[in-house]
């Protein structure tokens, strides 16, 4: 399993117009993907790259410019793209002062991807960059076997990859109702046969705090 319940890499685009309040939405939705591809660990850096991509459109085409966000696995990089149609304003990795306001939005994205760079066509602009998941394949999952098992109980309820495709962007909401019905099923069951599930939330909350803290130790 590659993602929530079978959700698949796939690649995927969003047009946008180069406008500042679009920015803080293109953040939301690579949040959300992210989150149904199971690549939690870019999430942070992928939304300062998306930003700052788009943020480089309205500085250096124009505010109003026709733009597309597209985000797309690259062997195991996560690959992003701004295509916008000015072929004559390109980015420059600029060594920008600690004071300076502008011309630091390529040095960031240097910092935090593996590469970066910009393809001509003959009627668009391609800025991309790729960041390292820590994956070892496109298919791979960074969540370890407990995820993984998990992902295949939610089949089970409700989490089919074609109605999560339905649901587009609205598919965490699907996934997460999926998650609390199967956690109140399990109370349920240990209600059945005569166990305290108040206990079991108890022993299951410190042991998933345990486990989280020895996980982010290991990651540091």
């Amino acid at each position: 399993m590659d993602c929530i319940a079978g959700v698949p890499r796939k690649p995927w685009s969003l047009p946008f117009t180069a406008e500042p309040q679009e920015v803080a939405a293109l953040r939301r939705i690579m949040r959300l993907h992210l989150g149904l591809w199971g690549l939690h660990g870019v999430i942070d850096a992928a939304q300062l790259c998306v930003s700052e991509l788009a943020s480089n459109v309205i500085t250096h085409v124009g505010t109003g410019t026709p733009a597309t966000l597209v985000v797309s696995m690259s062997g195991s990089r996560l690959r992003i793209e701004v295509h916008d149609s000015d072929t004559r304003a390109l980015p420059v990795l600029l060594d920008a002062g600690l004071d300076a306001e502008t011309g630091r939005g390529m040095a960031l994205i240097s910092a935090v991807t593996d590469r970066w760079g910009v393809q001509l066509q003959a009627d668009q602009k391609v800025t991309w960059c790729e960041l390292p998941t820590g994956l070892s394949s496109a298919e791979e999952h960074s969540g370890g076997a407990r995820v993984n098992r998990v992902e295949s109980l939610l089949s089970n309820y409700g989490c089919e990859r074609a109605r999560l495709w339905l649901a587009g962007t609205g598919a965490v909401a699907v996934v997460e109702e999926a998650a609390i019905d199967v956690m109140v099923d399990v109370l349920h069951w240990f209600r059945a046969h005569g166990r305290d599930a108040d206990e079991a939330l108890d022993r299951a909350q410190t042991r998933f705090e345990v486990e989280a803290e020895e996980t982010e130790v290991l990651t540091t």
